[in-house]
């Protein structure tokens, strides 16, 4: 089968001098791109690298990491993307339960992770220039395409609805879903992405080589310079950059309360966002400030990345947090605890099968077994993944209900946080909300919203006068927390455990990341 270095190979035999990557450093060609994949694949294939063998990589972000991952797949094997910037015990974590058995990194990186991976780590740092090296026909060259049933990449849960767990996502299912981004989402040489998911996320694997296989340019800038919006949207203009690929709507409301929020936006022709509920978004009214298209996904790791998507149209529903249908090769099924249809309009959990399901967690064959099904419905052999995420049919597709362990019942009521967090961002002054669970000591629930902005003279009761406006007295906070800045996990979404765990209030200094 053809993997995407097939088509970055491609590109540079057809054009070898258009722009594949743009890093502060300089720009790289597809010609020069491929020669340093192929380069770096001889190294591995020397080294014992092949099917199912797992590729750690823990380099910074930049050309070197984009070049050793697609080396990793040249060779036929597989890699586990890390982050470097992540405390070393964790790192050793994800290498151990991936089952790492070759570490790309360089010299001094190596010296300070001590990561614990066998045998001696490919310190890129010491590798022989590809562009003066001797080899004219890399051994990659001659490697058996890989059967679509082989692992491609190994990528951690987040952890958020229990112990994280290494997923194993096979090449057929990687090369299903990079194809039908770079076609459902026109993608093409005129493309120009930004790279914003952090390394380490299954969404930067989209982010990086969606682009690359469809012959666009990728710009690789410092993390530092998208953490801040004024230089974010600098980037944007000086690269033309026409498409984000993976942005959370969290990232996307700390834009949207900056005063010059449209001129971020503007030039962008795509706009895809994951990773969270769009609603709070929409409905403080960020879809105005995006002028291209916006795209909604919804999907596990488990699943490849992304299994329903949908283009919010100009004027979105924002009374429901609606992700749309799902992609190509995918089937997406609404159960009940039987594993039995629900009625159309009625509320189940989203079951998923199709080209995207993982073969599953590796060591973790209790877990896999219950999280990874028999399709009842399908054909023989088939599988459906139980996501525990609620949801129901309606207009324009799914419609996303949250977590079956997020949702939460205030006097009787069950109640969706993502309705009051968006109710509190119609307020002129809340740059940003998160709304947990708390309970009283009669252990009565109640809700708690963590608000960000220049909230210095509005009071607690000016906010509930403000929701008072749309919402009914059941979904009224009792507490507002006011934080300097909203904490977010490494992947840049709301960290939800961390605010549930503080309700009392302590400040955060981790400001809202892409």
């Amino acid at each position: 089968m053809r993997t995407f270095t097939d088509d970055i190979a491609g590109h540079a035999a057809r054009d070898p001098h258009r722009i594949a990557l743009t890093t502060p450093g300089g720009d790289l060609t597809y010609a020069q791109l491929t020669r340093r994949i192929d380069a770096l694949a001889s190294v591995l294939l020397e080294r014992g690298a092949g099917a199912e063998t797992v590729c750690a990589v823990a380099l910074p972000r930049g050309a070197d990491a984009v070049v050793a991952v697609a080396a990793a797949v040249r060779s036929g094997a597989a890699f586990l993307t890390l982050d470097v910037e992540q405390p070393s015990a964790r790192l050793a974590a994800l290498v151990r339960s991936g089952g790492a058995d070759l570490l790309l990194t360089t010299s001094g990186l190596a010296r300070r992770l001590d990561l614990p991976v066998p045998g001696r780590p490919v310190l890129t740092d010491r590798l022989a220039d590809p562009f003066t090296g001797a080899a004219t026909v890399p051994a990659a060259a001659r490697t058996a395409p890989p059967d679509p049933r082989a692992l491609a990449y190994v990528s951690h849960t987040s952890g958020t609805t229990g112990e994280p767990g290494a997923v194993l996502v096979e090449h057929g299912s990687l090369d299903s879903y990079l194809r039908f981004v770079a076609r459902d989402y026109g993608l093409g040489p005129a493309t120009v992405a930004l790279q914003v998911a952090p390394p380490g996320y299954d969404a930067s694997i989209r982010d990086t080589f969606a682009p690359l296989l469809a012959g666009g340019r990728l710009v690789l800038l410092p993390r530092a310079e998208l953490l801040r919006p004024e230089s974010f949207g600098a980037a944007v203009r000086a690269h033309s950059v026409t498409a984000l690929l993976s942005v959370t709507p969290s990232f996307l409301t700390f834009l949207a309360g900056r005063p010059d929020a449209r001129r971020l936006f503007a030039g962008l022709e795509l706009v895809v966002s994951s990773g969270e509920s769009l609603r709070p978004f929409l409905a403080a009214g960020g879809r105005a400030l995006i002028q291209g298209a916006l795209v909604n996904q919804y999907g596990p790791t488990e699943c490849t990345m992304t299994s329903t998507r949908h283009t919010v149209p100009a004027e979105p529903d924002t009374a429901a947090d609606v992700v749309g249908t799902p992609i190509d090769g995918v089937v997406v099924r609404l159960l009940d605890e039987t594993l039995e249809p629900v009625p159309r309009g009625t509320v189940g959990e989203v079951c998923i099968g199709g080209a995207g399901v993982a073969r599953g967690y590796r060591g973790l064959p209790a877990r896999t077994a219950e999280r990874f099904v028999p399709d009842p419905f399908g054909p023989p052999g088939a599988r459906l993944y139980r996501t525990g995420d609620l949801a129901e049919e309606g207009p324009g597709g799914l419609r996303y209900l949250g977590r079956n362990d997020r949702q939460v019942k205030i006097r009787g009521h069950r109640v969706d946080p993502a309705e009051v967090e968006g109710a509190l961002l119609a307020h002129a002054r809340v740059a940003q909300a998160v709304v947990t669970a708390g309970t009283d000591d009669l252990g009565r629930g109640h809700l708690i919203a963590h608000v960000t902005g220049e909230l210095a003279d509005v009071t607690d009761a000016a906010l509930r006068v403000h929701l008072g406006r749309t919402l009914p007295p059941h979904l009224m906070p009792r507490r507002f927390v006011r934080l300097d800045e909203m904490p977010t996990t490494r992947g840049g979404k709301a960290d939800r455990r961390t605010l549930a765990g503080t309700g009392a209030g302590t400040e955060s200094r981790a400001g809202g990341t892409p």
